[in-house]
């Protein structure tokens, strides 16, 4: 199972928006997890064997945002597909191939 997920706080009363700090404590949450996973600017990714253990990670991952603001925000898309591993690398590695093929 593969999950893309976003959490933020609000209301957190800086002045330029930044939420890198609460970010960082959900980052170092889903590292703590040792699950495969890969932060963008925008995502983080993380790859588990099930509904149980990856949306633990969410939920703690999610908890340690909460101090940060009065309210948090979670964007959150899976694709779950039982029976496969290493998709989180698979999915790049099969698209980066079909792009080569069109080059």
């Amino acid at each position: 199972m593969l999950v893309a997920f976003s959490v933020a706080p609000s209301g957190n009363g800086n002045d330029d928006g930044s939420v890198h700090d609460a970010v960082a404590a959900a980052v170092a949450v889903i590292r703590a997890s040792g699950l495969p996973n890969r932060t963008t600017s925008m995502f983080t990714e993380i790859e588990g064997p099930d509904w149980d253990t990856v949306m633990g990670v969410v939920k703690a991952a999610t908890e340690a945002v909460m101090p940060f603001g009065s309210r948090v925000s979670l964007v959150l898309k899976a694709d779950i597909r039982p029976g496969y591993e290493g998709e989180i690398d698979g999915k790049l590695e099969r698209l980066e191939k079909a792009v080569d093929e069109l080059s």
